[in-house]
C-alpha cells in the first residue's frame, strides 16, 4: 500500500506542480503527518523533492524531472484528452483505476505534450447520455463486468416487457454503452447464436463457478455495429401516418427519438394546403409512440392507425376536461 502511495505521490507531483500536504493528504485520503513521512520517503529515495514554506508554499519536483513517454505524437496526446470515459467507468467500477491510470499516463507525457492534453480537457467535454431522461438504474452493471472480464457463466433473471421474467444462463462476452444506456452482449450457455441484453432489465444476477471459452475470432466492436441497426428496425415495427405542422416540424428533432426525426429527415413530405407535413413515421408500439407525440402536443395529429388516434384524442380530451374550468 505505502509502495503504491509514494508511487501517486510522485505522480502527481509530477502532473500538477507544486501541491501542499493538505492537498495531497485530502487526494489520497491520509492524514497530514502520513504525508510528510512520504515526503522524508521519497527524499531518502534520491527523488528531488523540494519542499517550500510559507502560505503558498508547498511540495514540487525538481523542474525537468519528469519521465517521458517516447514515441508519443500531439494527435495522440489530443485524442488521450478527449477519451471521456471517468463516468462509464465509474459505473463498471472501474472508477478509481482509470483515474489512477489517468495520472500515471498524463503525469508521464513530455511537457508540451502534458499541457496540450490539459488545455484539451478544459475546453472539451463529451456528455454521451441523452438529454431529458433518467439513468438506466444498474445494480447488476458491476457483476456483469467482472463476469465479461473472468469469462464466467452467471445465471439471470431477465424482464421481458408484457411477458413474465425469463431465466437464463449465458455467457457474457461483452457489454456495451449505447447512448447512456447498457447493453451485455451474451450467447447462451447451452448453445445457440449470441444476443443482446438490456442490463437494466436484468432483476437478479448470479455468477456461477463454471467458466466458458470465448469464440473464436469474436469482435465486440464489429458485432454490435453489425447488429445494431437491426436491432432498431426490429424495435420499430409499425408505422403511423402523421400531419405536423411547420411548428411542430422544426421542433421534430430535439423533441422525437433519433429513430422517428430521422425517418422525418431522410426523405421530402408532401405539404398540404394547410402548410402542414404529411409523413409516416416508425412506432415501437402504440403506448410508447402515444407518449413521444404527446410532447408536440397541438402541433402534431395522428391519422392513422385508428386505435392511436382515438388514444391521442382521448388523452387531449382528458387535458382538456381538466385544465377547462
Amino acid at each position: 500500500m505505502r509502495a503504491s502511495r509514494l508511487l501517486s505521490l510522485l505522480l502527481m507531483l509530477q502532473s500538477r506542480g507544486r501541491m501542499t500536504a493538505r492537498e495531497l493528504a485530502d487526494e489520497l485520503d491520509v492524514s497530514i503527518r502520513t504525508i510528510y513521512r512520504d515526503m522524508d520517503a521519497l527524499t531518502e529515495s534520491g527523488v528531488p523533492v523540494y519542499a517550500d514554506r510559507g502560505p503558498d508554499g508547498g511540495y514540487s519536483l525538481l523542474e525537468g524531472y519528469r519521465p517521458q513517454l517516447t514515441g508519443m505524437t500531439a494527435e495522440e496526446a489530443d485524442q488521450l484528452a478527449r477519451a471521456e470515459m471517468t463516468a462509464p467507468a465509474a459505473e463498471l467500477g472501474l472508477g478509481r483505476v482509470l483515474a489512477a491510470a489517468q495520472l500515471k499516463v498524463h503525469a508521464a507525457l513530455p511537457n508540451e505534450l502534458a499541457e496540450r492534453s490539459r488545455r484539451i480537457a478544459e475546453r472539451f467535454h463529451l456528455d454521451a447520455p441523452g438529454w431529458f431522461r433518467e439513468a438506466d438504474h444498474v445494480p447488476t452493471l458491476t457483476g456483469i463486468a467482472d463476469a465479461v472480464w473472468n469469462q464466467r457463466v452467471v445465471r439471470l433473471r431477465y424482464r421481458v416487457w408484457g411477458e413474465e421474467d425469463v431465466e437464463r444462463e449465458l455467457e457474457p462476452l461483452g457489454v456495451v454503452l449505447k447512448n447512456g444506456v447498457w447493453f451485455v452482449v451474451a450467447a447462451p450457455h447451452d448453445g445457440g447464436s449470441v444476443q443482446t441484453y438490456r442490463v437494466a432489465r436484468v432483476v437478479t444476477l448470479e455468477t456461477l463457478d463454471a467458466r466458458f471459452e470465448r469464440p473464436e475470432g469474436f469482435d465486440l466492436w464489429r458485432h454490435w455495429n453489425e447488429r445494431s441497426s437491426p436491432l432498431t428496425s426490429a424495435l420499430y415495427q409499425a408505422e403511423a401516418a402523421v400531419r405536423l405542422s411547420p411548428t411542430g416540424m422544426d421542433a421534430a428533432p430535439t423533441v422525437l427519438r433519433p429513430h422517428t426525426a430521422r425517418a422525418l429527415s431522410e426523405r421530402s413530405w408532401p405539404v398540404d394546403d394547410d402548410g402542414w407535413t404529411c409523413a409516416v413515421i416508425p412506432i415501437e408500439s402504440v403506448a410508447a409512440a402515444r407518449s413521444e407525440l404527446l410532447a408536440l402536443g397541438a402541433e402534431v395529429e395522428v391519422v392513422s392507425p385508428a386505435i392511436l388516434r382515438e388514444q391521442m384524442r382521448d388523452v387531449a380530451a382528458g387535458l382538456s376536461a381538466l385544465y377547462g374550468d
